[in-house]
């Protein structure tokens, strides 16, 4: 594997009305992202040319093409594929803003798919705006991308220096979170987690350590019972597997304690239970990966952020470290698949002599 070919990085733009155009301007005003990959961008030049006057960004240069074989190395490509931005309301949530989201990340998907683009690092959307178009059943891109990649399994994880989250349910009601948990749904997450460890992330026997549902992780029982009934009955599973998962640990003392540190992944029951020790401990430099697809997606770990949007406040860090990661991520698991298909044959040493019984 070649690490010194330049990665088409296909980036989309996200809510025109969020911080998703400042972190794009703000990122791209270092001329290494555009030596390190082909950034190409889903969205609008127009878009861009009033942040581009807000933030008295003059030094800021892209080019326009058409689809990603016109890109260039060494440019900020951007192909205008939101027809009906007719207006731009920053730091407000707009129907328009969230058809213009969907309109890109509908044509990123498509390019994807024809093999155009080698990773996708998609910017913050408004699921309530982004649902009007997307249909009722949207409930983040996540589930998005992994019905349109075929990725049934795909798994939410958080990736930064400190740690590696990933989620059994995502964005779902807290109150649905107990019913949506089962030993098989358990199972399917830590095979997929172990894999993407395994075979992205370059770690060869990875630990993992699940969360319980409960406080305390149940208290043997008096808490609730989904530790007993569900999650040591999938643990077990995925032993068996030959995945190393140990717990289920209580959320609160395992991050308290520090205990993560001793782990390659965790595994959490759901959202806010691996996000906030996430974000706390790795601030803007977390990035959302989603697991177990045939394409790589990173992600910025926050959201629109309508109350600064547009003030030159937004921190373009997240972004940077989501272009890196899926670039990395790239070549680790091209390599890892080559040396699977192509293993070394073992060669025997003819000075050995061999034991004779």
């Amino acid at each position: 594997m070649n690490r010194n070919k330049k990665l088409r990085v296909g980036i989309t733009m996200g809510d025109v009305n969020g911080i998703g155009p400042e972190l794009i301007i703000k990122a791209f005003e270092d001329p290494y992202l555009k030596e390190f990959c082909v950034p190409i961008l889903y969205g609008s030049s127009k878009v861009i040319n009033i942040y581009r006057k807000v933030m008295d960004a003059p030094k800021f240069h892209y080019i326009v093409v058409q689809n990603p074989s016109q890109a260039q190395y060494r440019k900020l490509n951007i192909i205008d594929c939101m027809s009906n931005i007719d207006r731009v309301d920053i730091g407000q949530p707009s129907e328009s803003g969230g058809q213009a989201a969907h309109e890109a990340l509908k044509l990123a998907i498509e390019d994807a798919q024809h093999g155009e683009l080698d990773v996708l690092v998609t910017m913050p959307i408004d699921k309530a705006t982004f649902q009007l178009a997307a249909g009722d059943n949207f409930s983040g891109h996540t589930e998005l991308l992994g019905q349109a990649f075929g990725a049934k399994n795909n798994l939410m994880m958080m990736v930064s220096d400190q740690m590696k989250v990933a989620l059994v349910t995502n964005h779902l009601p807290l109150a649905e979170v107990s019913r949506n948990i089962s030993a098989q749904r358990i199972v399917e997450k830590l095979k997929v987690f172990h894999r993407s460890l395994s075979n992205d992330f370059n770690i060869p026997k990875p630990m993992i350590a699940v969360l319980g549902l409960n406080p305390h992780a149940g208290d043997n029982g008096l808490l609730g019972s989904e530790e007993q009934e569900v999650i040591k009955e999938a643990i077990q599973k995925a032993t068996d597997l030959g995945i190393r998962a140990v717990g289920p640990y209580p959320a609160d003392g395992f991050f308290g304690s520090l205990t993560y540190k001793k782990f390659d992944g965790v595994l959490a029951m759901y959202h806010d239970q691996g996000l906030i020790p996430f974000k706390l401990m790795s601030g803007f430099h977390g990035v959302n990966y989603t697991a177990g697809m045939s394409i790589i997606r990173t992600s910025p770990d926050h959201g629109v952020a309508y109350d600064i949007a547009g003030t030159g406040q937004c921190d373009p860090s997240s972004f940077r470290e989501a272009l890196y990661l899926a670039v990395d991520l790239y070549y680790n698991r091209a390599e890892n698949i080559d040396l699977q298909q192509n293993p070394l044959e073992e060669v025997k040493n003819p000075l050995l002599k061999e034991k004779v019984d």
